[in-house]
């Protein structure tokens, strides 16, 4: 039985239309989910051998992970971390690109109760200054190229006592991969599922990027990222280009891909080439993609009959607008369709094309995903009418598994954005009368670049100095 199947109460296959699935779809979850213990740890009992995680780095090397090799290492971490004083409500910055640790160390922190805030490999020593102050960071886990960054920003970063990276020795930063001579067994540390375990940066259109809180359901959000946009399947290789220190590699290199029964594909790469990421996917027979739509037209440009994609059965693809002649390429060189889904740091998928009874319409969003209850409203939280553009927005009387706890620490920014029983999601779009979404654009200035938001205040601050 494939894992969902422990939370959504029957197969995915079951749902015999999309108003079955948004009618019945629902979500049963313990006070007290967490899930390294409840899902993982599942896993590793149910299929121990069953590959979890096949990581390839840029020099070719390949490493395969187990469940129970995933599981039996978050608890060797887990004790590290405890021994280096690390304990429930701790706030821990994890700054890994794309390196295999990751995995462990994100399950070590559920395990402990800690929050893993995931970071960008591309801050700057202010950027560590901020971040690290704003959030109260007790401990840093970093790759060793970025060390000397956070070595520059140190002496300000009054909260962090430990910080920790792989990949050699250095003065002053423990070795992390000392957590291999730790036990591998350890008793549950209780926790609530209304607990904070996930803090993400997200840059807005005024000040620096806020701090976006989720609780321990937060995976379960996910629910439907795999089961039905990514449509991972049982013994399939789902292959997300993200790194992990945005929220995107928890959409498609963990959470999502575990619970519907796929194993994660990482490349670590340090520059994209779409040659070489056409040659990955042949090579290891990837079965489910999902990449941003400036990476389709990259590859589009390839002669996409050289590579055999024949193990290819689903294309997704989110945080920008997918052109209709990339769409139209793609399909007509692999003969899939690419599905286009929305979401936010603050939420999970919360609007999508990817499901089975329905066609992609070329440039929607898709319509929202069951759970959320997505309304497009003009400035007073009143729902419009077909054709006309205004805010999409939430309701939050039953809050949607994966909507943010609030931003941390700032209650006015929270009150600013969810009030009146709405999320108000900041992006705009217009509904059609076939209840699809159309995106049209942001009601503030945040400028994306590849999938990244950054907020003017950023630029002009770089500006400025």
């Amino acid at each position: 039985m494939p894992l969902y199947e422990k939370y959504i109460g029957r197969h995915r296959d079951d749902y015999c239309t999309l108003a079955d699935l948004q009618k019945n779809f629902r979500v049963s979850v313990s006070e007290t989910f967490n899930f390294a213990y409840d899902c993982l740890d599942d896993l590793a009992a149910q299929t121990p051998d069953g590959l979890a995680l096949l990581w390839i780095s840029n020099k070719g090397e390949e490493k395969r992970f187990s469940f129970k090799d995933i599981a039996v290492q978050s608890i060797q971490v887990a004790n590290y971390l405890t021994a280096q004083g690390i304990v429930k409500g701790d706030m821990v910055m994890c700054v890994m690109g794309r390196d295999w640790r990751y995995w462990p160390t994100l399950m070590a922190l559920h395990r402990i109760g800690a929050v893993a805030v995931p970071a960008s490999n591309q801050l700057t020593a202010k950027d560590f200054t901020y971040r690290c102050n704003a959030a109260s960071i007790k401990m840093l886990i970093a790759l060793n190229s970025v060390s000397s960054i956070f070595d520059q920003a140190q002496g300000e970063c009054t909260t962090v006592t430990k910080k920790a990276l792989f990949g050699g020795e250095k003065e002053g930063w423990l070795n992390f991969d000392e957590y291999l001579a730790y036990p591998d067994t350890m008793e549950r540390i209780p926790n609530s599922s209304s607990d904070m375990s996930l803090m993400a940066f997200s840059s807005g259109t005024t000040g620096y990027p806020k701090m976006v809180a989720h609780d321990f359901t937060y995976p379960l959000g996910h629910l439907l990222t795999g089961c039905f946009w990514h449509r991972c399947e049982d013994g399939g290789l789902h292959f997300t280009i993200s790194d992990t220190g945005w929220l995107k590699s928890l959409w498609g290199k963990m959470y999502s891909q575990w619970l519907a029964g796929s194993a994660v594909f990482t490349y670590d790469f340090e520059k994209f080439s779409a040659t070489d990421i056409l040659e990955k996917i042949a090579k290891y027979k990837v079965t489910t993609f999902c990449a941003p739509p400036t990476m389709y037209r990259y590859m589009i440009k390839e002669n996409l009959k050289d590579y055999d994609l024949s193990s290819l059965k689903h294309c997704t693809t989110a945080g920008e607008a997918l052109n209709p002649e990339v769409f139209k390429v793609w399909h007509r060189q692999t003969g899939l369709k690419i599905f286009e889904g929305f979401g936010q740091s603050e939420t999970t998928l919360c609007c999508w094309t990817g499901y089975p009874w329905m066609q992609p319409k070329l440039g929607s969003m898709g319509v929202p995903a069951p759970g959320y209850d997505m309304i497009v409203a003009d400035e007073d939280g009143n729902e419009v009418s077909a054709g006309v553009t205004g805010e999409i927005c939430i309701r939050t009387d039953v809050k949607p598994f994966g909507l943010f706890m609030g931003y941390y620490l700032d209650d006015e920014m929270t009150k600013k954005v969810w009030h009146d029983g709405l999320y108000h999601t900041g992006d705009t779009a217009y509904r059609d009368e076939m209840g699809f979404l159309w995106y049209v654009g942001r009601t503030d200035d945040v400028i994306k670049s590849s999938g990244y938001r950054i907020g003017p205040f950023e630029v002009e601050s770089v500006l400025m100095e």
